[in-house]
Protein backbone atom coordinates (compact mmCIF):
# COMPACT_ATOMS: atom_id res chain seq x y z
CA UNK A 1 0.00 0.00 0.00
CA UNK A 2 1.27 3.73 -1.03
CA UNK A 3 1.42 6.20 2.23
CA UNK A 4 -2.12 8.58 1.27
CA UNK A 5 -1.83 11.86 2.70
CA UNK A 6 -5.38 13.33 1.68
CA UNK A 7 -8.23 11.11 2.81
CA UNK A 8 -11.83 11.96 2.10
CA UNK A 9 -15.00 11.05 3.82
CA UNK A 10 -15.85 8.39 2.01
CA UNK A 11 -12.55 7.03 2.00
CA UNK A 12 -12.47 7.19 5.60
CA UNK A 13 -15.93 5.49 5.96
CA UNK A 14 -14.04 2.44 4.23
CA UNK A 15 -11.79 2.61 6.56
CA UNK A 16 -13.71 2.95 9.83
CA UNK A 17 -15.68 -0.07 8.38
CA UNK A 18 -13.06 -2.43 7.39
CA UNK A 19 -11.56 -2.00 10.91
CA UNK A 20 -15.19 -2.35 12.68
CA UNK A 21 -16.10 -5.53 10.66
CA UNK A 22 -12.44 -7.26 11.00
CA UNK A 23 -12.18 -6.09 14.70
CA UNK A 24 -15.12 -8.64 15.18
CA UNK A 25 -13.28 -11.63 13.65
CA UNK A 26 -9.54 -10.98 14.90
CA UNK A 27 -9.14 -8.12 16.74
CA UNK A 28 -5.46 -7.98 17.57
CA UNK A 29 -4.36 -8.97 13.96
CA UNK A 30 -6.46 -5.58 12.96
CA UNK A 31 -4.61 -3.74 15.30
CA UNK A 32 -1.01 -4.91 14.39
CA UNK A 33 -0.96 -4.52 10.78
CA UNK A 34 -2.74 -1.22 11.01
CA UNK A 35 0.11 0.00 12.95
CA UNK A 36 2.82 -1.92 11.13
CA UNK A 37 1.58 -0.59 7.98
CA UNK A 38 1.70 2.97 9.46
CA UNK A 39 5.52 2.39 11.10
CA UNK A 40 6.71 1.27 7.96
CA UNK A 41 5.43 4.47 6.26
CA UNK A 42 2.64 1.94 3.48
CA UNK A 43 0.12 4.33 4.68
CA UNK A 44 -0.24 7.31 6.49
CA UNK A 45 -2.36 6.69 9.11
CA UNK A 46 -5.41 9.72 10.60
CA UNK A 47 -4.34 11.21 13.81
CA UNK A 48 -6.57 9.18 15.96
CA UNK A 49 -5.15 6.06 14.87
CA UNK A 50 -1.00 6.59 14.83
CA UNK A 51 -1.09 5.64 18.14
CA UNK A 52 -1.23 1.85 16.92
CA UNK A 53 2.17 2.51 15.12
CA UNK A 54 3.91 2.99 18.50
CA UNK A 55 6.51 -0.46 19.30
CA UNK A 56 4.93 -0.69 22.42
CA UNK A 57 1.53 -1.09 21.35
CA UNK A 58 2.62 -2.79 18.09
CA UNK A 59 4.94 -5.35 20.66
CA UNK A 60 1.54 -5.74 22.45
CA UNK A 61 -0.49 -6.75 19.73
CA UNK A 62 2.10 -8.79 18.26
CA UNK A 63 1.87 -10.62 21.24
CA UNK A 64 -2.00 -11.08 21.45
CA UNK A 65 -1.53 -12.15 17.88
CA UNK A 66 0.11 -14.81 18.50
CA UNK A 67 -1.56 -16.30 21.02
CA UNK A 68 -5.29 -15.65 19.26
CA UNK A 69 -3.67 -17.52 16.31
CA UNK A 70 -3.41 -20.72 17.96
CA UNK A 71 -6.08 -20.06 20.33
CA UNK A 72 -8.62 -19.80 17.16
CA UNK A 73 -7.07 -22.78 15.65
CA UNK A 74 -7.94 -25.12 19.09
CA UNK A 75 -11.84 -26.84 19.25
CA UNK A 76 -13.20 -25.60 22.41
CA UNK A 77 -10.40 -23.36 22.95
CA UNK A 78 -11.75 -21.20 20.11
CA UNK A 79 -15.35 -20.83 21.52
CA UNK A 80 -14.27 -20.14 24.88
CA UNK A 81 -11.92 -17.38 23.65
CA UNK A 82 -14.78 -15.56 21.36
CA UNK A 83 -17.00 -16.05 24.70
CA UNK A 84 -14.19 -14.03 26.78
CA UNK A 85 -13.65 -11.36 23.59
CA UNK A 86 -17.31 -10.72 23.77
CA UNK A 87 -16.80 -7.94 25.29
CA UNK A 88 -13.59 -6.74 24.19
CA UNK A 89 -13.82 -6.73 19.92
CA UNK A 90 -17.49 -5.22 20.05
CA UNK A 91 -16.25 -1.89 22.23
CA UNK A 92 -12.74 -1.92 20.12
CA UNK A 93 -14.08 -1.93 16.95
CA UNK A 94 -16.15 1.00 17.53
CA UNK A 95 -13.39 3.15 18.96
CA UNK A 96 -11.39 2.26 16.06
CA UNK A 97 -13.82 3.28 13.86
CA UNK A 98 -14.38 6.32 15.35
CA UNK A 99 -10.58 7.05 15.78
CA UNK A 100 -10.57 7.40 12.13
CA UNK A 101 -12.33 10.79 12.19
CA UNK A 102 -10.94 11.85 15.48
CA UNK A 103 -11.73 14.61 18.24
CA UNK A 104 -12.11 17.30 15.34
CA UNK A 105 -14.75 15.61 13.28
CA UNK A 106 -17.06 14.74 16.83
CA UNK A 107 -20.01 14.11 14.66
CA UNK A 108 -18.55 12.03 11.84
CA UNK A 109 -16.59 9.77 15.31
CA UNK A 110 -19.62 9.61 16.45
CA UNK A 111 -21.26 7.65 13.18
CA UNK A 112 -18.38 5.80 12.59
CA UNK A 113 -18.47 4.37 16.41
CA UNK A 114 -21.79 3.18 15.59
CA UNK A 115 -21.04 1.86 12.04
CA UNK A 116 -17.86 0.17 13.50
CA UNK A 117 -19.75 -1.34 16.57
CA UNK A 118 -22.38 -2.46 14.50
CA UNK A 119 -20.03 -4.31 11.86
CA UNK A 120 -17.97 -5.45 14.54
CA UNK A 121 -20.77 -6.92 16.86
CA UNK A 122 -22.47 -8.45 13.53
CA UNK A 123 -18.81 -10.16 12.28
CA UNK A 124 -18.36 -11.32 16.17
CA UNK A 125 -21.74 -12.97 16.62
CA UNK A 126 -21.36 -14.78 13.16
CA UNK A 127 -18.04 -15.84 13.64
CA UNK A 128 -18.40 -17.13 17.23
CA UNK A 129 -21.76 -19.18 16.21
CA UNK A 130 -20.52 -20.23 13.20
CA UNK A 131 -17.18 -21.88 14.81
CA UNK A 132 -19.63 -23.26 18.07
CA UNK A 133 -21.28 -24.84 15.27
CA UNK A 134 -18.16 -26.17 13.68
CA UNK A 135 -16.71 -27.49 16.90
CA UNK A 136 -19.88 -29.96 17.27
CA UNK A 137 -18.29 -32.22 14.06
CA UNK A 138 -15.58 -34.92 15.55
CA UNK A 139 -13.78 -33.71 12.05
CA UNK A 140 -10.81 -30.74 12.78
CA UNK A 141 -10.26 -29.66 9.18
CA UNK A 142 -13.38 -27.57 8.81
CA UNK A 143 -12.45 -25.46 12.25
CA UNK A 144 -9.55 -25.12 10.82
CA UNK A 145 -10.06 -24.18 7.16
CA UNK A 146 -12.50 -21.58 9.34
CA UNK A 147 -9.71 -19.74 11.40
CA UNK A 148 -7.72 -19.76 8.37
CA UNK A 149 -10.56 -17.76 6.09
CA UNK A 150 -10.39 -15.43 9.08
CA UNK A 151 -7.04 -15.08 8.73
CA UNK A 152 -6.96 -14.35 5.34
CA UNK A 153 -10.08 -12.15 4.92
CA UNK A 154 -8.78 -9.41 7.86
CA UNK A 155 -5.64 -8.16 5.67
CA UNK A 156 -7.27 -8.43 2.13
CA UNK A 157 -10.50 -6.35 4.12
CA UNK A 158 -7.93 -3.60 5.08
CA UNK A 159 -6.12 -3.66 1.96
CA UNK A 160 -8.98 -2.84 -0.06
CA UNK A 161 -10.62 -0.13 2.51
CA UNK A 162 -7.07 1.67 1.59
CA UNK A 163 -6.70 1.26 -2.28
CA UNK A 164 -10.75 0.00 -3.64
CA UNK A 165 -12.98 1.56 -0.93
CA UNK A 166 -15.78 0.72 -3.30
CA UNK A 167 -14.89 -2.78 -3.67
CA UNK A 168 -14.77 -3.07 0.00
CA UNK A 169 -18.32 -1.74 -0.26
CA UNK A 170 -19.96 -4.55 -1.84
CA UNK A 171 -17.60 -6.70 -0.08
CA UNK A 172 -18.60 -5.71 3.24
CA UNK A 173 -22.64 -5.34 2.13
CA UNK A 174 -21.84 -9.78 0.75
CA UNK A 175 -20.41 -11.05 4.06
CA UNK A 176 -23.02 -8.60 6.30
CA UNK A 177 -25.37 -10.53 4.41
CA UNK A 178 -23.97 -13.98 4.63
CA UNK A 179 -23.03 -13.25 8.48
CA UNK A 180 -26.84 -12.65 9.27
CA UNK A 181 -28.08 -15.86 7.67
CA UNK A 182 -25.04 -18.02 9.27
CA UNK A 183 -26.28 -16.26 12.80
CA UNK A 184 -30.17 -17.19 12.30
CA UNK A 185 -28.97 -20.92 10.77
CA UNK A 186 -26.69 -21.61 12.94
CA UNK A 187 -28.49 -20.15 16.30
CA UNK A 188 -31.43 -22.56 15.38
CA UNK A 189 -28.65 -25.58 14.85
CA UNK A 190 -27.08 -24.78 18.22
CA UNK A 191 -30.22 -24.57 20.32
CA UNK A 192 -31.64 -27.51 18.88
CA UNK A 193 -28.32 -29.39 19.86
CA UNK A 194 -28.72 -27.75 23.18
CA UNK A 195 -33.02 -28.67 23.73
CA UNK A 196 -31.44 -32.54 22.77
CA UNK A 197 -28.64 -32.44 25.08
CA UNK A 198 -31.08 -31.29 27.80
CA UNK A 199 -33.26 -34.32 27.20
CA UNK A 200 -30.27 -36.73 27.19
CA UNK A 201 -29.14 -35.38 30.38
CA UNK A 202 -33.15 -35.43 32.21
CA UNK A 203 -33.23 -39.40 31.07
CA UNK A 204 -35.85 -38.80 28.48
CA UNK A 205 -36.25 -38.82 24.90
CA UNK A 206 -34.46 -35.70 23.21
CA UNK A 207 -36.28 -33.08 21.91
CA UNK A 208 -35.90 -32.05 18.35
Amino acid sequence: MNAVHALDTPQLLAIAAALGWASGMRLYLVVFLTGLAGYLGWVDLPAGLKVLQHPALLGASGFMLFVEFFADKIPGVDTLWDLIHTVVRIPAGAALAASVFGADQGAWAMAAALLGGTLAATSHVAKATTRAAANTSPEPFSNLGLSLTGDAFVPAALWLSWTHPVLLAVVLFVALVAAVVAIVLFAKFLRALARRASGWLRGGQPSI
